[in-house]
């Protein structure tokens, strides 16, 4: 068992005039998030995440995983507590719409996926508001689909995709706005083992290409397909350890 925050601070990238300091992808301090009726989720947590790393996040049932999961893609915020996201406090930031837009990219459980559309067409979606042409959305979605092994399916509904590949679609429309963040929460829940497998696959790639992965799971062994494995219990983190 390592320190809960085995990460440390920052990360250091060599330029022409010496060693520059990063800082970490995310950062928690002291994040305590309390619901009405007085439902304690996370207590006093303290978490750090280099950039590119690809972190699971384990832990029964209710034990404050998703909640920690939600707060730094600021869809919630902490009863107290600093969230920094690539060094900027969220609680200080004027449009969260735009971080989650830009910065971060969600994938769920349940893909969410939009049924009457096309594969294709629920990729390219999340790009509308953006500077990318009609033309530029076309070809950045396809590029994805071929990323997720779907190349050809574009013009498939969701429904005619199994699980796994609608939730591989999912990965990519998360993808779509190059977040240097995905956040993804249970995204095998429903899925077979080969199914989840290449999930799992997938995210490593993706963090090879220099994005952040946060997955939650409750699947120890999934869980140690990532690079570190930060155990919940009771809204602290209780171990960390280190996979590779």
């Amino acid at each position: 068992m390592s320190d809960p925050s085995p990460a440390g601070s920052a990360s250091t990238l060599a330029s022409g005039e010496g060693a520059v300091e990063q800082p970490p992808a995310i950062e928690l301090h002291d994040v305590v998030k309390r619901y009405r009726g007085g439902v304690l989720a996370l207590d006093h947590l303290d978490l750090v995440i280099a950039k590119q790393e690809f972190v699971a996040i384990s832990g029964p049932s209710g034990c404050g995983k998703s909640t920690l999961l939600h707060l730094i893609a600021a869809l919630d915020a902490p009863t107290s507590g600093t969230v920094l996201v690539n060094g900027h406090d969220l609680a200080k930031m004027h449009d969260l719409s735009y971080f989650r837009r830009r910065e971060v990219g969600l994938v769920f459980q349940l893909h969410d996926l939009l049924p009457r559309i096309s594969v294709l067409a629920n990729v390219e979606i999340v790009m509308y508001g953006t500077h990318r042409s009609s033309r530029g959305r076309h070809q950045r979605a396809n590029e994805l689909l071929e990323e997720v092994d779907l190349g050809g399916r574009g013009s498939r509904l969701p429904t005619q995709l199994s699980g796994g590949e609608r939730q591989r679609v999912a990965i990519a429309r998360a993808l779509a706005n190059e977040p240097g963040i995905l956040l993804a929460d249970e995204p095998t829940g429903n899925l077979d083992a080969e199914s989840a497998r290449r999930i799992m696959e997938l995210f490593g790639r993706v963090r090879n290409d220099g994005v952040t992965v946060v997955m939650v799971t409750h699947d120890e062994a999934l869980a140690a397909m990532a690079d570190r494995t930060d155990r919940i219990e009771v809204g602290r983190i209780v171990s960390s350890t280190r996979n590779r």
